[in-house]
């Protein structure tokens, strides 16, 4: 599996388009949005799986030790049902270029 440090630079602007049309359905980004099917995004890098405060959790996912960081949501990303073994509709993207641009605008939209 590709690590994070061998993706290409990330560009934020074709991330968000990537987040408007993969991610935005399931998840908000802004700080104090709500949840929607999955919680809210807002302060992910650094979180821990699991920990959106407000967000009902199974308890199986809150006994998955993964941080997020640049490098887990790299390879979450690339494959989610192999990387977090739980129900989800989210395919993954294969792209390491897109995977890239979405992990750019996520450290911009939920740290701001």
């Amino acid at each position: 599996m590709a690590s994070f440090e061998e993706a290409p630079p990330g560009d934020a602007k074709s991330g968000h388009k990537i987040f408007q049309s993969k991610c935005a359905h399931c998840h908000t980004v802004e700080k104090g949005a709500g949840h929607k099917h999955g919680p809210n995004l807002h302060g992910l890098f650094g979180k821990q799986y699991g920990t959106t405060p407000g967000y009902s959790y199974s308890t199986a996912s809150k006994n998955i030790d993964v941080i997020w960081e640049e490098n887990s949501l790299y390879d979450y990303l690339l494959n989610p049902k192999e990387y977090i073994p739980l129900k989800k509709k989210f395919p993954g993207m294969k792209n390491p270029q897109e995977r890239a641009d979405l992990i750019a605008y996520l450290k911009e939209a939920t740290t701001s």
